[in-house]
């Protein structure tokens, strides 16, 4: 599909660029803490030190899956590749998570939608492409891991892992935000 080869080459810039406001974000709340200014290396530990899964995760779109998604796939694998984008759908939620979180009801409502969708879209994808081999080789899902190649299985774990670590910790700030306080009412976000 057009999309399947269009949308790498549009990622790179916005993942870079990503990086890059994240880290003036991170300088906007030091300041705002009131922590003076320290030199560029002290600042960029620092960031680096508080977000480096998502640096890391950045680096490695970069890195990694562009090269593989316009080099090394030749045209093959859209299906793959489709579900691995699909996870994107989840990122509006988190970004809106940021900006809405004063707004109690409409925050709560993000927070459910973001919950839904990264469990669909990130952390269920895995079992979901493993299915879908498996119906294509008409194989039981239990066998599937079997027959794959061992790097296979290995790429698919080492891009769960931060989706189900991620995960946890939406489940984690979903239940602080729904649970209900002393006196009937919710936690403020």
């Amino acid at each position: 599909h057009w999309l399947a080869s269009a949308y790498p080459p549009f990622a790179v810039p916005y993942f870079l660029y990503d990086v890059y406001a994240m880290y003036l974000c991170h300088q906007q709340r030091a300041q705002v803490k009131g922590h003076g200014p320290a030199t560029p290396p002290a600042r960029a530990a620092a960031f680096l030190r508080h977000e480096l899964l998502m640096v890391l995760h950045h680096l490695a779109m970069v890195l990694v899956c562009f090269p593989v998604a316009t080099l090394w796939r030749q045209g093959k694998g859209d299906f793959f590749l489709g579900c691995l984008l699909m996870a994107e759908l989840s990122t509006p939620f988190v970004c809106l998570g940021k900006v809405l979180i004063l707004h109690t009801a409409l925050h709560k409502l993000n927070g459910l939608a973001l919950l839904v969708t990264f469990l669909w879209c990130r952390v269920l994808l895995f079992p979901y492409l493993y299915w879908a081999y498996g119906r294509h080789r008409g194989l039981p899902l239990a066998r599937v891991p079997w027959v794959l190649p061992p790097a296979y299985n290995a790429a698919a774990a080492l891009l769960a892992a931060p989706q189900l670590y991620w995960f946890c910790l939406i489940c984690r700030g979903a239940w602080r935000l729904f649970r209900p306080m002393a006196g009937g009412t919710t936690r403020p976000p």
